[in-house]
Parts: structure tokens; C-alpha cells; sequence
């Protein structure tokens, strides 16, 4: 890694207060330096003023791209982590610092070249605009499910712009998301039992663990812990977290129980405060009827999504081996835990727009909100593998003039609570048969994206984004070869609230 014309102070800009104080003069000062990360700078500014700082950085002086914008530290350093550079490429970078006055003092320019990729822990990605067409701009976060698998960000074109190398031995990441706060949230764990030696991290753009919770650490957290039923043991933690605004942290985590000499794995919902301490648990083994399992046992839900509902703040669990999202009383932490409604097959809703039963979903991943409310009437999308899809009476699928027995889809669907009606809007069959993974989401402009975790051929990931009409015209596509995966989402930037 190279640093190149690096300024150390910069005079930029001179302000006189008008009301007495003399001259006083504010300078900014920035030093720009390598991290732990080849594609991570870290920009040290120094200035005498109060305000905010942000870093502008692209290819040339005409920058393009910036970081958030932070406080400053008047008479002290603030330092910004800039994130979102390709490989081994030089960069031009400056900061600017508002003022409370509303006065900008902008640093010279510097320049960075990031660091070399290690070829053989990234993947091999390339992606596709339709020409004409326009794609939701933004950043791809991947978490990949096969291999070595590290969670990686890239840009529209494919390129890799950060990648996190220190994956827990024998781990794969399941899920990753960006918090609030600018760091990574990733959940590992081994996949041949749903939690087993998973470790919860949190870590910042350079790769830095802020901090993280073992299996050992939560069943440590559950044993000291007075909440209702907190009194048991889980294997770990899997598949996905939903972060609350109260800062509460919503997980899952698989639990085992002898059901008459069979070792079933089930899975709990764990509420843990801001200090990661469990305050309230939900057991699926106390709410559903062990003895349905339409698709796996003793792996009996395999529970792979939760929702946090805002408007209600009630939860919505996937349960993948059930083909059913349920929503339970969560109530924002004083909830009874009760089922409110099963959606999909057998569950409580009637189906319409579709054929009932082989329109609904089937070892289904990834719900998402697609409406602005959550609760009454509202949309959520999803991506419907289609493992276990059941026909009409009468319908041999794979036969003569009948449909094929595995494909996957796409739903979007309206529901009704009071009237207990999930109407399909959008239903598009996906390019290729996903035996697992994938998720399912509406953009910004309207389009929607989804993933094929199994897009293949062999171990290959298809990412989409598509019209959400009866043409559902293909607008962009990324192919992920030589990893699954599991999940790809379209986020504004690295930097929460910023839009690239």
C-alpha cells in the first residue's frame, strides 16, 4: 500500500468573528494514512472550529464520491474511515468542514493508493446494466454462503470495494448488515447444524472487532438472565438479526429438545438490550405443533428470517421448514408471544391472484417490507425457493403438459389482516431453480431485486434486478462464481444515510 503527497497542515481558510473576539483563525489540517485494510484510508483532520467533517474521494480531482459527515473535534483529531475504494487504484481524497455558520474550509488535496487483494479469498464476481436501462444506484453487500466466503460490498460493475478477511474459522457469514453507527453487524456459524461455534461480531470499516458474543457467551447471558423462559440452553445463533430502534437486538438461535428419543432442533427468538443481555425469549417449541413437518425432520422449522414491525411492534418469523412466515405478539418486548396468523400454505390466510396451493411459497428466505406501513394492510416480498411446492389434486408436476416440479418465484403480496386476504401483485418465476437461500426486496425506484443463492450452474449466485410488471424485464444481474449467495442487497453507500 501506497501514501502519496500527503499535506500535513493546510491554512484554507480565515474567519474573523464580528463581535469583539478579535482576530481568530481557524485552520483544518488533514493527514491521510493506511489501515488494516488495503481498501480503507483513514483521514485524520484537525481544526480549531466546531462543525462537521466529511471526505470527498474519487479517480481525479473532481472527487464524486464522499464519506458522512462527522463531528469535529475543535482543538483535537477527528478521524474518518474512507471506504469504497477499488484495489490497488490511486485515489484523490479532501476533507470539508462546515461550520456552525454555516462557513466551509475545504483541505488540499491528497492522494492514496489502495492495497492488493488477496486472489485467492475473493470472489469471482461480474455484473451486467441491460443497455437503456437505469439500475438503483447504490452499493451490492453479499453475503456468501459456499467456500471460503467473506462478506464483500461491490459496486454496480462488480468491483470489489470491501471485503472482511477475519472469518472465524469454519464459519460462513449468515447474515450481514450495516448498522446505524457505520459498522458491520455478521453473524457466523458452521453449517452443518443451524448455530453450531457461532460468534455474533461487530466490526468496524478497517475490519476492527468492536465487540462479539459466542454461543457460549449468550447461554452464559440466558442462564444469569430472569426473563420468561431464558432458562434454557441453545446451540448458537443463525441466519439473521433484526436491529430495533431502541437498540435492542432481535436474534435467532436453534435449540435442541428429546421428543420421544429424537433430538428435534427447533429454534428460539431472543431480545437481547443494549447491554446484549437476553430481556425476552420466544420458543417455538411451546407455540407450534412438532409433529407437522411438511419438508425436514428433526431439523423441524429451520427458522431463517425475523422482522421487527413498527407499527405494531410485533415480529414476523420465517420458518422454512414450516413454508410459513408467523407473526407473534412481540408487542415491543411485553408480548405474550402468542400467534397472530400463519401465512402460507395451511396457514390463515386465503390466497388470491393465484392458484391455491401451488402459488404460495415453499422453503421460502428473505422476506422485506415492501409498504411504508407494517401492519393492517401492507406488502411484503420474498424469495420462494420451491422445494416442497404442492399441486392442485389431479396435477403430476414434471408429467406431459404439467408444470415442472421445482422452480422458484418471486412473490410480492398484499395483505389484509382484518380480512385475512394475501393478494399477489407480482409473481415472476426466477431465471433458474434456487434449492436454498435467497431474499427478496423492493428498491427505491420501484424495481425489485432478488437473489438465487443457487442460480448455478454448480456453485454460482444470481443477483436481479427486475421490472415489477408482468415483463419483469431484467435491468441488472450479478454472477457470484464459485460461491452461493446467500443474500445481495442494494445499500445507498458504506456510509448510513449517504447516497452513492
Amino acid at each position: 500500500m501506497r501514501l502519496q503527497s500527503v499535506s500535513l497542515c493546510s491554512l484554507l481558510c480565515l474567519i474573523v468573528c464580528a463581535t469583539g473576539c478579535g482576530n481568530q483563525v481557524f485552520s483544518v489540517a488533514g493527514k491521510v494514512s493506511p489501515t488494516a485494510n488495503p481498501q480503507v484510508a483513514l483521514y485524520s483532520v484537525s481544526t480549531g472550529a466546531p462543525g462537521s467533517v466529511s471526505v470527498q474521494f474519487g479517480l481525479d480531482t473532481n472527487y464524486g464520491l464522499t464519506t458522512w459527515a462527522q463531528p469535529t473535534a475543535p482543538g483535537g483529531t477527528t478521524d474518518l474511515f474512507v471506504a469504497g475504494m477499488k484495489a490497488n487504484t490511486p485515489y484523490h481524497m479532501r476533507a470539508i468542514v462546515q461550520l456552525g455558520d454555516g462557513t466551509e474550509l475545504v483541505d488540499g488535496d491528497h492522494s492514496f493508493t489502495t492495497g492488493v487483494l488477496d486472489a485467492t479469498q475473493t470472489p469471482t464476481i461480474t455484473a451486467t446494466t441491460t443497455a437503456g436501462m437505469t439500475p438503483q444506484s447504490g452499493v451490492e453487500l453479499l453475503d456468501l454462503a459456499s467456500g471460503s466466503s467473506r462478506p464483500t460490498v461491490t459496486d454496480l460493475s462488480g468491483n470489489i470495494l470491501w471485503i472482511y478477511y477475519s472469518v472465524p474459522g469454519g464459519t460462513v457469514p449468515n447474515p450481514v448488515k450495516l448498522l446505524a453507527n457505520g459498522h458491520f453487524l455478521i453473524n457466523f456459524s458452521e453449517g452443518s447444524v443451524d448455530g453450531l461455534n457461532s460468534v455474533l461480531q461487530e466490526v468496524d470499516l478497517t475490519g476492527a472487532l468492536i465487540w462479539q458474543m459466542t454461543a457460549a457467551d449468550l447461554n452464559a447471558a440466558l442462564a444469569a438472565s430472569t426473563c420468561a423462559g431464558c432458562n434454557i440452553t441453545v446451540v448458537g445463533t443463525h441466519h439473521d438479526f433484526a436491529m430495533l430502534p431502541n437498540g435492542h437486538l432481535i436474534v435467532i438461535a436453534s435449540t435442541e429438545k428429546d421428543i420421544s428419543g429424537t433430538t428435534v432442533t427447533g429454534d428460539v427468538i431472543i431480545d437481547l438490550d443494549q447491554n446484549h443481555k437476553p430481556v425476552w425469549l420466544w420458543n417455538e417449541f411451546d407455540h407450534l405443533d412438532v409433529n407437522r413437518h411438511p419438508l425436514a425432520f428433526p431439523d423441524w422449522t429451520h427458522t431463517n428470517a425475523v422482522l421487527y414491525s413498527p407499527d405494531d411492534g410485533n415480529l414476523i418469523v420465517s420458518m422454512r421448514h414450516q413454508n410459513w412466515l408467523v407473526k407473534v405478539a412481540y408487542a415491543n418486548g411485553t408480548g405474550a408471544g402468542d400467534i397472530l396468523w400463519k401465512l402460507g400454505y395451511q396457514g390463515d390466510f386465503a390466497l388470491a391472484g393465484g392458484i391455491d396451493p401451488t402459488d404460495w411459497f415453499y422453503a421460502q428466505h428473505g422476506p422485506s417490507f415492501v409498504s411504508p406501513n407494517t401492519t393492517g394492510q401492507f406488502s411484503l416480498v420474498l424469495f420462494d425457493n420451491g422445494d416442497d411446492r404442492v399441486f392442485p389434486a389431479g396435477v403430476t408436476c414434471g408429467a406431459m403438459g404439467e408444470p415442472p416440479c421445482l422452480y422458484s418465484t418471486v412473490p410480492l403480496l398484499q395483505l389484509d389482516e382484518t380480512a385475512m386476504t394475501a393478494t399477489l401483485a407480482f409473481h415472476t418465476i426466477t431465471p433458474a431453480y434456487s434449492f436454498f437461500g435467497g431474499n427478496a426486496e423492493v428498491l427505491k425506484n420501484g424495481h425489485v431485486e432478488f437473489c438465487e443463492a443457487a442460480g448455478g450452474p454448480g456453485t454460482t449466485g444470481w443477483i436481479y434486478e427486475v421490472t415489477p410488471d408482468s415483463s419483469s424485464q431484467t435491468i441488472w444481474q450479478m454472477q457470484v462464481t464459485g460461491r452461493y449467495a446467500y443474500r445481495g442487497q442494494r445499500i445507498p453507500s458504506l456510509y448510513p444515510g449517504v447516497q452513492w
